[in-house]
């Protein structure tokens, strides 16, 4: 459970969350509505806060003070509390007069309000405790951030109950560029919402990314293997013929790499000018995703121009090759999954680490205990613990080719527990990885 505090004095408002250990001074102004940036509050600091509650509490005397008593009507349950209570947070709904008065029901003497029931007492212990926020456990999260959001409860305590609870609070900040032309070009070219054109413009650009991918996996079957180099005969200066293998750049296949090449070129250039910060383009990922994309493209024709060979015989052109598969991350521009997949992936680094420590441990552990528990057994496949790696990591993450198995009863024991603790090691940051996902996809959902 999450809990978020609040002390409200007259120029400022501090908020402390001991549930994840962070604290922020904040400050508001309904004028203009403007908040400071937060910053830690020192432990000295939550401490005149809490010793400022408490003595406020005692040393007030209802005979002295006259207070004055309301009812607070929420969906036919009824709360009784002190003007003076609400008031000390005056910029809420209900610690504010005038907003409160919409609510007030002349014929009962009571405000009402249609609301959820069980999240009104954490509300109003809210007020009780001088800003202590706790969300009921029966409540469910997005249910309570609907109902501090009507009661006005501040910007502040609203995101810090937010983080606390895993809500995605960063806004994606469209910046546009200045000319209006460049901002038409720019919409047209990133946000495929904002015209037709701009859908059909997408659409043809996942169209050519699809025909990329196709097209790279087809030419490496066999029957297309060699079909980029052709031979041709030439004749040298004194007449004599010979064979060389030239690209052949009228096959379709090339044709249509050739096409998307042209494309993604096309596409990048309109980009990158008339985007709306130069250094920012070059700092964003995918458009280094889509230099990968075309690059083997010319390094090819380069090496091709530089050489005379054809790529059939160079084989370090199958390394560069390889980046061909980039090109379908092209498609996380034009898919919010993709995004989300990758916003999570991010997030969640220091679980993903956190796993292949616990599997690289496990590895080196288990291979060694399965070594020396198969050492003794004739012919075994364990010849060695870097030999057994390829075993224990397939073990561990319950894939089980069957290619490498024990044979002894030390060694099936062994292997037992290499495969119960590889759940485990599955197991402990997986549930951390699908609440970032979780987390992600609400915001995109709500968006």
């Amino acid at each position: 459970m999450h809990v978020i505090t609040a002390q409200n004095t007259n120029n400022d408002k501090r908020f402390l969350s001991s549930g994840n250990h962070y604290t922020s001074n904040h400050v508001e102004d309904d004028n203009n509505g403007n908040e400071s940036d937060s910053d830690e509050a020192s432990q000295d600091d939550i401490n005149d806060l809490t010793h400022h509650f408490l003595l406020e509490c005692d040393e007030h005397i209802c005979s002295k003070e006259t207070c004055k008593r309301i009812t607070l009507n929420v969906s036919g349950l009824r709360f009784e509390t002190q003007v003076r209570t609400l008031k000390r947070l005056p910029d809420t709904l209900l610690g504010n007069d005038e907003k409160r008065k919409k609510f007030w029901d002349p014929n009962r003497g009571e405000y009402f309000f249609d609301r959820h029931r069980p999240s009104f007492p954490a509300i109003l212990f809210f007020y009780q405790s001088g800003g202590r926020l706790v969300r009921p456990m029966e409540v469910p999260t997005d249910v309570f951030l609907g109902e501090i959001q009507f009661f006005e409860m501040g910007r502040s305590v609203i995101n810090s109950y937010m983080k606390a609870e895993g809500f995605i609070t960063e806004t994606e900040n469209h910046v546009m560029p200045k000319g209006s032309l460049s901002k038409k070009v720019w919409e047209f070219l990133e946000y495929p919402e904002t015209s037709v054109a701009a859908k059909i413009f997408a659409g043809v650009s996942v169209t050519f990314i699809v025909l990329s991918t196709v097209s790279f996996c087809v030419e490496t079957l066999p029957k297309y293997k060699h079909v980029g180099c052709i031979n041709v005969t030439t004749l040298d200066s004194n007449g004599v013929k010979s064979k060389k293998l030239v690209p052949n750049f009228g096959h379709p296949l090339s044709v249509i790499e050739s096409v998307v090449i042209a494309w993604f070129v096309l596409e990048l250039i309109l980009r990158f000018i008339f985007c709306p910060s130069r250094i920012a383009f070059l700092k964003n990922l995918i458009n280094w995703i889509d230099v990968a994309a075309i690059l083997p493209y010319f390094v090819y024709l380069f090496m091709y121009a530089a050489s005379g060979k054809c790529k059939g015989e160079q084989d370090t052109m199958a390394v560069l090759r390889v980046l061909r598969v980039t090109r379908i991350l092209k498609l996380s521009k034009h898919s919010e999954g993709l995004r989300i997949l990758g916003k999570t992936l991010k997030t969640s680094m220091k679980e993903l680490f956190m796993f292949v420590l616990f599997l690289g441990i496990g590895v080196i552990i288990f291979s060694g205990a399965m070594f020396y528990a198969e050492e003794s057994i004739e012919n075994t496949q364990f010849t060695s613990i870097p030999a057994t790696f390829w075993w224990a990591v397939v073990s561990m993450t319950t894939v089980g080719y069957g290619d490498m198995y024990p044979e002894g009863v030390l060694g099936k024991l062994v292997g037992s527990m290499t495969v119960l603790m590889g759940l485990l090691a599955i197991a402990l940051p997986v549930p951390v990885i699908v609440t970032n996902f979780n987390n992600f996809y609400r915001s995109a959902k709500n968006n």
